[in-house]
């Protein structure tokens, strides 16, 4: 197969580096989540920060998509490697491109070299624009067990992101809160990106400190939840309130409220239940013991559903429980 390259945006002097320094600024980024938010390794951004290398036109799209930016002006589109068959480049230069197909070397060896230097000595340094940017790290609170309910509902823990899904218009309101309640616990920016062709919306946070604190910290775990089986961890277990404020987080999250309709003779009745579904066992079985312990009468249905059928539940889960998506309190009201 043969390998294709992308275009490249060529900028005029100076301005590639003004540019890619007003989206650092505007989004509050540090250089690492910068990176992360253009999905580059560190030390491409930094080429392109220095104007050392220029950037490839599909990043440049990446980045108005995400920023709302419009195309910059003055910019040309070359194709890949336009530079070796113009004047400027040398005859030397021309043949390693014609060998090996690149300019610059081997760029495998390049980044086994970085991470022995990284391994030997880069991370203890302290003064690397690569340093990792330190966020507030709370003490075990209602919010934050919420906040764990939250990732364990619609969340993700990625190796460079924490990623929470909600629906574009459904969660308006608790996008919100959501937001909110992120950057109170940590002080953190969290970047919302509309999903194309979906009613989706990721709220991402790229701090390689706050997935330590997620793992470490509050005991979430990274990658697949399903196949890792995920549970409540313990700390907010042990803690009554902590645990009701977790179950919210997981039932605005993965839950639903909805109307049984059914008929009776001539007479037609309806009342609301309430569902939440995972796929994992074990934070099934935690749901169904926490809402149990707070007086109601939980089930296990279908293998994935944890269900309040009846009246009296629905309105004791309101009373103990709560909801801070306003969409399961609109439909519990209608």
């Amino acid at each position: 197969m043969v390998k294709t390259y992308p275009k490249r945006v060529v900028f005029l002097p100076g301005k590639q580096r003004n540019f890619i320094e007003s989206v650092k600024k505007e989004k509050s980024f540090s250089w690492p989540e910068l990176a992360s938010f253009l999905e580059v390794h560190p030390r491409t951004l930094n080429d392109w920060k220095r104007e050392q290398a220029t950037m490839p036109l599909d990043v440049l799209k990446l980045l108005l998509q995400r920023t709302g930016k419009r195309m910059p002006q003055n910019v040309e589109i070359k194709d890949p490697f336009w530079y070796v068959h113009n004047g400027g480049s040398s005859a030397g230069g021309l043949a390693v491109y014609k060998k090996y197909g690149r300019i610059g070397g081997d760029p495998e060896h390049r980044k086994k070299k970085w991470y022995e230097w990284w391994e030997r000595e880069g991370k203890y340094k302290s003064n690397l624009i690569s340093f990792c940017k330190s966020i507030r790290k709370p003490n075990y609170s209602k919010d934050l067990a919420e906040f764990a309910g939250i990732i364990l509902g619609d969340g993700s823990i990625g190796k460079t992101q924490i990623s929470i899904t909600l629906h574009s218009e459904d969660d308006k309101e608790y996008i919100k809160f959501v937001t909110g309640l992120t950057k109170r616990l940590f002080d953190v920016y969290v970047g919302t990106y509309k999903r194309k062709g979906v009613a989706a919306v990721n709220l991402n946070i790229s701090r390689s400190e706050l997935i330590r604190f997620c793992t470490e910290k509050i005991g979430l775990k990274q990658g697949n939840k399903i196949k890792q089986q995920v549970d409540i961890p313990g700390w907010i277990k042990r803690n009554k309130l902590y645990s009701i404020a977790c179950v919210r987080g997981l039932v605005d999250t993965d839950g639903c409220v909805f109307t049984h309709r059914y008929r009776v003779k001539d007479k037609f009745y309806e009342y609301k239940k309430l569902t939440f579904t995972s796929y994992s066992k074990p934070l099934r079985e935690s749901v169904f013991n926490i809402l149990k312990n707070n007086g109601l009468n939980p089930r296990l249905a279908q293998g994935r559903d944890v269900r309040l059928d009846s009246v009296t539940d629905m309105n004791g889960y309101v009373r103990v429980f709560g909801f801070h998506n306003s969409k399961h309190l609109k439909r519990y009201k209608q």
